[in-house]
C-alpha cells in the first residue's frame, strides 16, 4: 500500500512516501522559525517525485498527530484532511512522541523518555520501556524540577530524547541518564505504526479529527492603545 506520511509537530517539517513499511522517499528540514506553512506542500511534491508516484496512487495518509507546535499541528492536519477528502482515502494518526522515541528502542537503553519542549519549564513527555517500546507512562505535560522522572533513577541506562531534553539536562538528577536534544519527530518513523493501523483499520474520522494538542492554545494578548 502506498502511503503519504506527514509530520509537522516540531521544527522538523517532514514528509515521507512509503510502500507499506518500505521507505520510498523522505523530504525534511529542521528550521528554527517553523516553516511548515511555506515548506509542507513543496516537500509533498518533492517526495512524490522522488518516489516516482502520482498523488492518485496514494492509498492512505499517515499523520503525526502531536503533541507539539499548535500551528505546526494545524497545518499538518489541514493538509492531511485535504488529501483524504480529495483522494477519498483513509487517515491514520500516530502520537508524535512515538516517532521521536522509535529509533532508540532496542538500542541498549532500559528506559527512553521522549520530551517535546513546551512553554517555560514545561515539556510534553512519554516514557517507554527501552527494549520493546512498551509505554511505561502515557503522554503528559510535565513542569520540570530536580525530582522529575526520579522513579527511573535506578533502572539502568536512561535516554531523554527530543528538544525538551536540552531544558531537562540542567535540572534533572538522573545519574545514569543520557540527553540527546538534536532529535525531532520524523515522518520516516511513522511507517511501522501507520502500516499496523491500516491493517487493523484503525482509521480516524476525517471530518472530526483534531490533532493531539494536550493543552489549549495560549496566545499573547495585546494591550489596547490609549
Amino acid at each position: 500500500m502506498k502511503i503519504l506520511h506527514i509530520e509537522t509537530s516540531s521544527r522538523n517539517c517532514s514528509v515521507a512516501v512509503s510502500d507499506g513499511e518500505e521507505l520510498l522517499c523522505l523530504c525534511e528540514e529542521v528550521a528554527e522559525n517553523y516553516r511548515q506553512s511555506e515548506s509542507l506542500h513543496t516537500f509533498v511534491k518533492w517526495a512524490m517525485e522522488g518516489a516516482g508516484l502520482d498523488m492518485n496512487k496514494i492509498e492512505a495518509i499517515s499523520l503525526g498527530k502531536g503533541p507539539g507546535s499548535y500551528t505546526g499541528l494545524r497545518i499538518g492536519a489541514s493538509a492531511a484532511k485535504g488529501f483524504c477528502y480529495g483522494l477519498n482515502i483513509p487517515l491514520v494518526a500516530t502520537n508524535s512522541l512515538e516517532t521521536l522515541a522509535e529509533p532508540f528502542i532496542g538500542q541498549g537503553y532500559d528506559v527512553v523518555i521522549a520530551l517535546v519542549d513546551a512553554r517555560r519549564m514545561e515539556v510534553y513527555a512519554e516514557v517507554y520501556e527501552g527494549v520493546n517500546g512498551d509505554i511505561l507512562a502515557p503522554t503528559e505535560a510535565v513542569i520540570l524540577d530536580e525530582n522529575s522522572f526520579n522513579n527511573y533513577s535506578s533502572v539502568g541506562r536512561v535516554l531523554l530524547v527530543g528538544d525538551g531534553a536540552a531544558k531537562a539536562s540542567g535540572i534533572l538528577s538522573l545519574p545514569n541518564a543520557k540527553f540527546k536534544s538534536d532529535v525531532y519527530p520524523s515522518a520516516k518513523y511513522l511507517l511501522r505504526q501507520a502500516t499496523k493501523k491500516i491493517s487493523n483499520r484503525e482509521f480516524e474520522s476525517v471530518a472530526y479529527f483534531e490533532p493531539f494538542y494536550l493543552k489549549e492554545f495560549q496566545g499573547v494578548k495585546l494591550k489596547k492603545s490609549e
